[in-house]
């Protein structure tokens, strides 16, 4: 039954999530079967392989409900919004949870090498993407299910609580992510012995600035919504940006894959585009060379790999 009529700006909003979706899901795809089943992974690259498939979760929610409203689905959107919004919530969750752990982990490996390279657990990444996905995982549940910001019970006692909880992990993430991340670029331009910008350098630093772009106004308006009932008539935008923040990442990695390089000269895979992106060695000075695709470097040491 569609009952539900969309105004015409909204409707130009949800079409556009559609495309943005589509696109994403192609590219995130792409990047979770090759770190998948095509590349060998490490420290670094297990984090990507994760944040893309949060990417992926997510994209998929808004997929479904942005098309849900193109085609004016009352029901479908109500049922949508109240048994899989948690889905949703677990996706955003998880997406700057890694992030976060991306770019903390890689100011560490900047500001303490030998510390890094000699000391790090071989397989901290792999513990440390389970415990993000199980606690976003429990945030989500409760929020979403129980009194979730969507389906607030506001007699619960237990309420406030949950969304005290909810926010200040946001914030703690929110505040590595910046402090990491102007660490690293203060590393890079300011200090006198600066470390010269490797290709996995560049994807970090593109990545977390699209994120506090695009990605961070939805969890602020999600917070500012439906805490404090203001800028409701932002909720279409701040979806879109969180969209395009999630399809943008595996651009950023093909784009940062394929730069300065002869793509005639070099054939290039779509697997050696992806391990470029993630190389963590000095380019070489001619720009058309680099590393043979075969043996990039794609982390400082080999007990990394995780």
């Amino acid at each position: 039954q569609t009952l539900l009529l969309l105004p015409p700006g909204h409707m130009s909003w949800a079409l556009w999530n559609v495309f943005v979706a589509l696109v994403g899901l192609a590219g995130n795809a792409v990047v979770l079967w090759l770190l998948g089943f095509r590349m060998r992974r490490n420290a670094f690259s297990v984090y990507i392989f994760n944040l893309a498939g949060a990417d992926f979760l997510f994209l998929c929610y808004q997929f479904v409900h942005s098309l849900a409203l193109v085609f004016n689905f009352d029901f479908v959107v109500r049922v949508i919004s109240r048994f899989l919004s948690p889905l949703s919530i677990f996706a955003y969750i998880s997406g700057l949870s890694f992030l976060s752990a991306i770019s903390t982990e890689r100011c560490m490996s900047v500001l303490w090498p030998i510390w890094y390279r000699c000391r790090r657990p071989r397989h901290m990444s792999t513990v440390m993407c389970a415990l993000l996905w199980s606690l976003s995982l429990v945030l989500s549940i409760l929020e979403g299910n129980h009194c979730g910001f969507l389906v607030r019970n506001m007699h619960h006692v237990w309420c406030p609580v949950l969304d005290f909880i909810t926010v200040s992990w946001l914030i703690l993430l929110f505040v590595l992510l910046s402090g990491s991340s102007l660490a690293l670029m203060t590393r890079l331009l300011c200090c006198s012995h600066r470390v010269p910008p490797t290709r996995l350098y560049v994807t970090v630093i593109l990545t977390m600035l699209v994120f506090l772009l695009c990605g961070l106004p939805f969890g602020i308006n999600w917070f500012l919504l439906f805490w404090f009932d203001v800028f409701s008539h932002l909720e279409q935008f701040v979806v879109s940006l969180s969209c395009v923040n999630s399809c943008a990442n595996p651009i950023i990695y093909f784009f940062v894959g394929s730069f300065r390089q002869r793509w005639w000269k070099l054939r290039h895979t779509l697997r050696l585009v992806l391990q470029r992106a993630l190389q963590d060695t000095p380019e070489l000075d001619e720009p058309g060379e680099s590393l043979p695709g075969e043996t990039l470097a794609m982390s400082p040491q080999p007990q990394n790999v995780s």
